[in-house]
């Protein structure tokens, strides 16, 4: 079973209120759609898996799923985090809100790091689409593990050298069923998700 759903990295979590619903509408309308897909959830031992976010803008900061939220079906602005500001080489990040950021948020702090017009990143779970797919759309190599500072790193090269940010999907090699999708927004991220799992749902 893939090793997801809890935090490897320095998570500086200060407790506070969700962010403002209406940066969250659109976020948690995909997140609910994926979980109704099965591609964000939980595995039978309680472990969650799949996460959403969405970049505040122009600025470093981005809302995410929080973490250990696989099991809830529908999700709101209460079951996310804003991450504030991250250090990738420390595996280090500040964020606030109800819950703490998920797992994931270093993989996609690289992505909106590597790629300005990135405005939404998606990250599901999907094992028959992962296998068939493993090679085919960019992969990161499978000696790198999720949720660290060399996940992030080996995004960054994927952008800089394969068809990941014209694609915008790409399979993790080292995450077992670990998919993600970037976008101009998330809708772009999400029908390209979508487009590329066709036949796999």
């Amino acid at each position: 079973m893939p090793d997801e759903g809890y935090i490897k990295f320095d998570c500086r979590w200060i407790e506070g209120p969700p962010p403002p619903a209406a940066e969250t509408e659109h976020l948690t309308d995909w997140r609910n759609r994926l979980h109704r897909l099965g591609m964000i959830g939980v595995y039978p031992d309680g472990i969650g898996y799949g996460n959403v976010s969405a970049r505040r803008g122009d600025s470093a900061e981005f809302i995410i799923s929080g973490t250990q939220t696989g099991a809830i079906a529908t999700i709101d602005e209460r079951h996310c985090a804003i991450v504030i500001d991250y250090d990738i080489e420390a595996n280090a990040l500040r964020c606030s809100g109800p819950v703490r950021a998920s797992s994931e948020s270093l993989t996609h702090a690289a992505i909106y790091r590597a790629e300005p017009a990135v405005q939404g990143v998606i990250h599901v779970h999907h094992p028959a689409a992962w296998e068939g797919l493993l090679g085919i759309l960019p992969t990161t190599r499978a000696d790198v593990p999720y949720g660290t500072p060399a996940m992030a790193h080996e995004i960054e090269r994927l952008l800089r050298e394969s068809a990941l940010a014209s694609g915008r999907v790409a399979v993790m090699g080292g995450h077992r069923e670990g998919i993600i999708a970037l976008g101009a927004d998330l809708d772009d991220a999400g029908e390209s998700l979508l487009s590329a799992l066709r036949g796999y749902y």
